[in-house]
Parts: C-alpha cells; structure tokens; sequence
C-alpha cells in the first residue's frame, strides 16, 4: 500500500488535535494503516501544536524533514516555520489569517509580511493552497471550526486516501451535537474553497 505522510501545524486552540483524530478515525474505518503523532509546544492556549498522520505502510511516526507529502497550516506564519518537512513535491493548504505572537503585538517583534510568505512557499513546493480559512470558519457559525474548513479543504485536493464522504461521516460520528451542523458546513466551505482557490490559479 502506497503512504501520505501528513503534518498539520497550528497554534493552541485551533482545533488541530480534533483535525488529526478525525483523519485517523477515518482511516481505521477505511482500514487503511494508520500512525499518529504529536508535539506540542508552551501548555497554554496559543502554544504551537504540531501532528502528524501517517496514513498506508510506514514503520515510524516520524516525518523527517523533506517527507511531508502534505503540510497544512492552520496559521501561516506556523506553516511557513514548518517548510522543512516539506519537498519540492509537497501540497500546502495554508490559512492566510494571522495570530501574531505576544511579541509582535506588543511592538518587540515583527510578523512577517503574508503575502511575501506565501510566495516564498509556492516557491518551493508543487503546489499551494492559501486562503482566508478563519473567515470561512466564522461564515459557518464559529471560528472553532477552522478544522473542519482545512479538512474541508484536503479531501477536496484528493491527495489523500480518504473520500469527502467517509470524513463526512466522521465528523459526525465524532463531534459534538452541538457542533455539528457548523462543522458540516465548515467542511462544505473548505471544499468549495479549494475549487475557487483552484479555478483563480488557472
């Protein structure tokens, strides 16, 4: 069986870990061979977290650097910090929101400049996806669902071996009642952005 190696970097709060558990779950429904890991950074909200899903026949959690078949960024300054895991052959799907860091809010740092960010990625990758994910996420009914919009957004690409529907039902096998109609159309938004994010490029 083929593998995809799968990193997703965010900061605290962002909903990576639920991104993560429901691609594995939906991999052990599809009985396709699944290793997860997981990195996290300062305890609090706003710490970086990093996962990775390795779905197909892989003998180690790891992605060393270079491996990553796909990176997605749920905040493009983490994206482009995580570029080392990437190969001129990766996909990137990037949110271009950005949460600056203490630092630069206070005045003691500087955030660098997105679309500066994004060119420099595309640069050195096969192909990028950036788009507002935050927005599309607050459409749907809550910024916590930036996950399901990034989801949204990989089963679209089809570079996973994973279908829209199986991810589907996924997301409502595990999340919340209450939850669940915003994360639905979350993912419906990530879709649709991945197409129009696609026609634009053409």
């Amino acid at each position: 069986m083929d593998h995809t190696r799968i990193i997703i970097v965010a900061v605290g709060g962002q909903g990576n870990l639920l991104a993560s558990r429901i691609l594995g779950e939906a991999a052990m429904s599809a009985n396709i061979p699944v290793q997860m890991s997981e990195i996290h950074g300062m305890a609090q909200r706003g710490g970086v977290v990093e996962s990775a899903i390795l779905l197909g026949d892989v003998s180690s959690t790891i992605v060393s650097d270079g491996e990553a078949d796909v990176l997605i960024g749920f905040e493009p300054s983490e994206t482009l910090r995580a570029m080392n895991k990437c190969s001129s052959d990766s996909l990137v799907i990037s949110n271009t929101a950005p949460i600056p860091p203490f630092t630069a809010a206070i005045g003691m740092g500087v955030y660098p400049n997105i679309d500066e960010s994004m060119n420099l990625i595309r640069a050195n990758v096969k192909e990028l996806i950036d788009f507002d994910a935050s927005r599309l996420a607050k459409q749907a009914g809550s910024i916590l669902a930036l996950n399901m919009v990034m989801l949204g957004a990989l089963a679209k690409t089809g570079r996973i071996p994973l279908s829209g529907d199986l991810l589907r039902q996924t997301i409502r096998d595990k999340t919340k009642e209450s939850f669940l109609e915003i994360n639905l159309k979350a993912f419906e938004l990530g879709c649709r952005a991945v197409v129009e994010r696609l026609r634009f490029l053409e």
